[in-house]
C-alpha cells in the first residue's frame, strides 16, 4: 500500500491588486474574532503559509482555514463574510401565524368541547387545522414565541353567574 502525503499546500493568488493590504486594513479594524481570523488565514495563505501552520497559529480547524482560502480563491475579498443563518424553518408556516393566533384569540369553540385552551389543546389544534405535528414543548415555545405567556388568570367558567357569586358572598356566615 502506497501512502501519499497530505497536501497542504494552499494554492491561491491575489485575485486583485492591493488585496494584500485591503486583508490588513479589515484586520486592523474588525472587532468579531471569527470574521478576523478568517482575514488572517486568507493573508497568511497569500503570504506562502500552509493550512496546517495557518490552523495553529489561529487555533482553528484546517478543514476551516481551507474553506476560508478557497471561499477567497474562488471569489472575492467579501464572500467571507457570515451570511444569515435561516435555520430550520418552522412547522407552522409563517404566513399562516396570524390565521394561528385569530383562532387562539377566539377562545374555544363548541368542537373543542372546553372552556379554555390548554396546551395539548393547542397542539391538537395545530394539528387538525394547520398541518403542523409538533409536541406539547414544541407548542409551548411556539406560543411563547408569538407572544403569549404561560401565566393567565384562572377562566370563568360559562355558566358562573356574577349575580349569584355577589349573593353567596353578601350572605356567606365566614367570609
Amino acid at each position: 500500500m502506497i501512502w501519499a502525503k497530505p497536501r497542504s499546500k494552499l494554492f491561491v493568488t491575489e485575485r486583485r491588486r492591493g488585496d494584500m493590504a485591503e486583508f490588513q486594513r479589515r484586520i486592523d479594524v474588525e472587532r468579531d474574532a471569527l470574521q478576523r481570523d478568517k482575514y488572517r488565514a486568507v493573508k497568511q495563505a497569500l503570504e506562502g503559509q500552509k493550512a496546517p501552520v495557518i490552523a495553529r497559529m489561529l487555533g482553528r480547524s484546517r478543514r476551516a482555514v481551507q474553506d476560508w482560502v478557497y471561499a477567497y480563491r474562488d471569489g472575492w475579498i467579501d464572500d467571507l463574510l457570515r451570511g444569515k443563518s435561516t435555520g430550520q424553518p418552522t412547522r407552522l408556516p409563517r404566513d399562516q401565524e396570524s390565521f394561528f393566533l385569530a383562532r387562539l384569540n377566539a377562545g374555544p369553540t363548541e368542537a373543542d368541547g372546553v372552556c379554555t385552551l390548554r396546551g395539548k389543546d393547542v397542539v391538537r389544534i395545530l394539528q387538525t387545522e394547520f398541518q403542523a405535528s409538533y409536541t406539547l414543548d414544541g407548542a409551548y415555545a411556539l406560543l411563547h414565541r408569538l407572544g403569549y405567556s404561560c401565566l393567565r388568570p384562572r377562566p370563568r367558567h360559562e355558566n358562573n353567574d356574577p349575580a349569584v357569586v355577589q349573593k353567596f358572598k353578601d350572605h356567606a356566615p365566614l367570609l
